[in-house]
């Protein structure tokens, strides 16, 4: 018995070390030296140097002076993608194109949406109002956050023109020119956003 029990355990703690501790060194040594913001999660730095959040995480921004990004389904509000209460933030209705309970979720985000902004009269596009597969999708289409500037450009008393300036100069194109749709990330856009509420203040031209 020991001449198969001994050759069985040492190549189980072979395969261990090797799979489960000199691999993920490797890989991860690697994707610290090639990559090392990805690799470190993309965290985003605020102004005073402190983390704010992570470009590949979407965030929950309820206040009309900022974009509001794709709801969550994980959780109970319109545009909540994270609940500190349950601590979940991710996962998807599972609800299908003739569910009521869907029509009725949507229903809620176009009122929310008419709501903050009751002028607007314009289409509302489809991610502001369904939720994706994680819930934590961190970008908007340009044209979601294109609907949202008339409200973020009165909240903050500055013109649309400079909002969509913003929009502008944040929006990502297709990968590659092929994949995916034109994009905004929304933490992104917050922070410059803010970045030039700081600006107007330091240059005396707003209260």
């Amino acid at each position: 018995m020991t001449t198969h029990v001994r050759p069985a355990l040492v190549i189980f703690a072979g395969l261990a070390l090797l799979t489960g501790l000199a691999y993920p060194l490797l890989v991860t040594g690697i994707a610290q030296t090639v990559l090392p913001e990805q690799a470190g999660g993309s965290v985003v730095l605020g102004v005073n140097g402190r983390p704010v959040g992570s470009e590949l995480i979407g965030q929950n921004f309820t206040d009309p002076r900022y974009f509001w990004s794709r709801p969550s389904a994980a959780a109970g509000g319109p545009y909540v993608s994270y609940d500190g209460t349950t601590l979940t933030g991710s996962g998807g209705s599972n609800l299908g194109p003739s569910s009521a309970d869907l029509r009725r979720e949507v229903e809620g985000r176009i009122a929310a949406l008419r709501a903050a902004d009751p002028e607007n009269m314009a289409l509302i596009p489809a991610d502001l109002v369904t939720a994706s597969a994680s819930g934590l999708d961190p970008d908007i289409s340009v044209a979601a956050a294109r609907y949202q500037a008339p409200r973020v450009a009165r909240a903050r008393n500055i013109t649309e023109d400079t909002v969509h300036q913003l929009i502008q100069y944040h929006a990502r194109g297709r990968w590659l020119g092929i994949f995916g749709e034109p994009r905004v990330n929304v933490l992104a856009l917050n922070q410059a956003l803010d970045a030039l509420s700081t600006l107007a203040r330091t240059l005396g031209l707003t209260s």
